[in-house]
Formats: C-alpha cells, sequence, structure tokens
C-alpha cells in the first residue's frame, strides 16, 4: 500500500460502519481476494489478514494505549504483529466444516454475522441473534453460562486470532485484567493519522512549488521530507 493507495483507501472508507471499513481494509490486504467472499470468511482470518498489511505499511510495533477500568491510570504498551501471527492457524475447523458443541453443530463467526447482530437494538438481542447464526441447527432455546464457557472456549481455541486478549496491570493500583485488541480499529486509527498527515504535505507542497497531489505522493517519504523542510524553514 503505497502513499496514494492508503488515502485512497482512506477515503473510501472514513464514512463507512466500523464493520465496513474492516472489509475495506481486508480487500486491501488481500487484493486477489473475492471481495464478496471477505465477509463470510472467518473473523481470525481477517484480524491474520489486516496484521499482514499494517506490519507491511507501518512495520511490526504496534504501541497502544488503554485506561485502567479500575482507576483510569494511563497505560501504554506494545505489541508485535509478528507475535500475534504467530497465533494464527489455518483455519480449517473440522473435516466437516463445523464444531461441536455439548451435541450442536457450531461454525465461526464471520464479519458478515456481526453485521447482522449489530442491526439489534439492544446487547442481548444482538447476542441471541449471533447465536442464532452460528448454530447450524438452531440455536437452544435456553442458554447456560455452562454452554456460553463451552463455546467461547471452543471457538477461541478454533481461531486464536478471532479475539486477541491482552493481560494487562496497572503500575499504579496493580489492577489486572484481560483487554481486547480491536485489530481493525487499530489499524484505520493509523491510516487515518498517516492520510491526514499526507493530505498536509500534499497542501504544503503544491502551494510552495505548484507540483500536483500526484507528483508529491509519488515521491519517497524520505524524498517528500526534504522538500517539506525546506518549505518549513
Amino acid at each position: 500500500m503505497d502513499a496514494q493507495a492508503l488515502i485512497n483507501c482512506w477515503e473510501h472508507g472514513r464514512r463507512r460502519h466500523t464493520l465496513d471499513r474492516a472489509l475495506l481494509l481486508f480487500a486491501a490486504a488481500e487484493p486477489a481476494a473475492d471481495v464478496e467472499s471477505l465477509a463470510d470468511r472467518p473473523l481470525g482470518e481477517r484480524n491474520a489478514a489486516l496484521l499482514r498489511l499494517r506490519r507491511a505499511v507501518f512495520g511490526d510495533e504496534l504501541k497502544s494505549c488503554v485506561d485502567c477500568p479500575e482507576c483510569a491510570e494511563w497505560l501504554e504498551f506494545t505489541l508485535s504483529a509478528n507475535a500475534l501471527l504467530a497465533r494464527a492457524p489455518e483455519f480449517a475447523t473440522a473435516p466437516e466444516g463445523f464444531l461441536e458443541i455439548q451435541g450442536l453443530r457450531v461454525r465461526l463467526p464471520t464479519t458478515r454475522d456481526l453485521a447482522s447482530a449489530a442491526r439489534e437494538a439492544d446487547p442481548v438481542s444482538a447476542s441471541c441473534r449471533l447465536l442464532q447464526r452460528l448454530c447450524l441447527d438452531g440455536a437452544p432455546e435456553s442458554v447456560s453460562a455452562e454452554f456460553e464457557a463451552e463455546m467461547a472456549r471452543v471457538l477461541d481455541a478454533a481461531d486464536p486470532c478471532m479475539d486477541f486478549g491482552i493481560d494487562l496491570t496497572c503500575p499504579a493500583c496493580a489492577h489486572a485484567w484481560n483487554a481486547s485488541f480491536d485489530v481493525p480499529g487499530f489499524l484505520w486509527e493509523e491510516i487515518d493519522t498517516r492520510a491526514r498527515r499526507l493530505l498536509d504535505e500534499v497542501h504544503a507542497l503544491a502551494r510552495s512549488y505548484g507540483w500536483s497531489e500526484r507528483q508529491i505522493l509519488e515521491m519517497s517519504d524520505v524524498r517528500r521530507g526534504a522538500y517539506l523542510e525546506r518549505v518549513l524553514a
């Protein structure tokens, strides 16, 4: 993804729903794939593809931050795309294409499943909707805590990239918790920041030299930066 492709991606995604943005990034990460099929790929496959895209564009280190849920202390931490990708399986759930949980056939969730659940009015309805979609033989009328725990365990084991849980400990109050790392959201924030910076650079150089956007974006980061130093001197 060069500078022009990054800005094009940002332009098409900035007004979209977060799930649509995730698919847009998925398509950028897998340019040879059938776009229509991406919404039906397992979430872990999507997340792994986005991590590879992120590594190619921004490097391996992922610097992030979060508020402690107990005392609101600001925590900064660094993750590794390579380390997260080490969890990625081959996405073959079973020879039959499904998992079995307490006698029920269940499949891995996809972006399309999340989009369907997102249309519900409240979290409980959304959870029920998602369960209905994942259970191939129909969702049970009542779901026990044991079933929910077993389902979470089986899905996580089959698709370790579906939801990256990060173990954190607050240095201020020693509170320990597991935070979910949102791969599409994190990558989009980085693309948004980089695209806005590139637009600022285009604006400054176009005003000073009269070059077109394409001419400026086709320059390497080093050459573009060298011209910016002279403009701002």
